[in-house]
C-alpha cells in the first residue's frame, strides 16, 4: 500500500523571499492562499501580465509585480518559488533553474515538479492544520479542510491560550512538563470505547 511520505512544515514566509512566476488565474489562487494562510508573506510575482485583481491584491498587500518575461535573475535570494504560468517550458525551466541554485520549488499541476505541496490549511486561531493527498487529489484536501473548518470549535484558540498559560506554572523539566500537560489534556480526546 502507497502512503504519503511527505514531511509537514509550517515555514515563517514573512521571513523567506518567494516568487509567483505567471500572473493568471492559477497564480492569482496561489496568491490569494498564501496571503489567507500567512498575510505578510514576502511575495513578489513576474509575468508578462497580470488579472486586475491580482493588481488590486498586490497594491494592498505591498506585492511586488514584475511585468516581465520570466528570467533566472528574478530567483536572486529567492527562498520558495512557486510556478504558475500556461506555458510548460517555462514552468520546467523554472525547475530547473530553482533545483540549481537549492531553492525549493512547486510547479502548479504538474507533481514530479514539486519539491512541495500547498495542500488544504485549517486555521482557528493559533491552531493550524495541514492536509495533503501527495498532491493525488486537491479535491479531496480541500473536502477535508472544509470538514475541519466546521468540525473544530471557534473556541479552539481559546484553549491553546489557556493550555500556554497553565504551562508557564508548571514546575520542573521538559519531560515532567510534557507528562502534566498530558494528563491534563487527556480528557480532549475520546477513548475508542466511549465513542462505541
Amino acid at each position: 500500500m502507497e502512503r504519503n511520505e511527505l514531511y509537514p512544515v509550517f515555514l515563517k514566509v514573512s521571513q523567506l523571499n518567494i516568487l509567483i512566476v505567471g500572473g493568471g488565474n492559477v497564480a492569482l489562487e496561489k496568491l490569494t492562499f498564501l496571503l489567507k494562510s500567512s498575510p505578510n508573506a514576502q511575495v513578489e510575482m513576474v509575468a508578462i501580465k497580470f488579472r486586475e485583481e491580482t493588481k488590486v491584491l498586490a497594491v494592498k498587500n505591498k506585492i511586488k509585480l514584475h511585468e516581465a518575461p520570466y528570467h533566472s535573475k528574478f530567483l536572486k535570494n529567492k527562498h520558495i518559488v512557486i510556478a504558475t504560468t500556461d506555458n510548460r517550458s517555462v514552468n520546467e525551466q523554472v525547475y530547473h533553474d530553482c533545483r540549481a541554485r537549492t531553492i525549493l520549488v512547486n510547479v502548479a499541476d504538474n507533481p514530479p515538479f514539486c519539491d512541495f505541496y500547498m495542500g488544504g490549511i485549517v486555521t482557528k486561531g493559533h491552531v493550524k492544520i495541514a492536509i495533503s493527498t501527495n498532491g493525488k487529489s486537491p479535491t479531496t484536501a480541500k473536502r477535508l479542510r472544509q470538514f475541519f473548518e466546521e468540525f473544530l470549535p471557534e473556541n479552539t484558540d481559546d484553549l491553546v491560550k489557556n493550555l500556554n498559560t497553565y504551562r508557564k506554572t508548571l514546575k520542573g523539566d521538559f519531560e515532567e512538563k510534557v507528562t502534566a500537560l498530558n494528563e491534563f489534556t487527556k480528557s480532549l480526546i475520546k477513548n475508542k470505547d466511549d465513542l462505541e
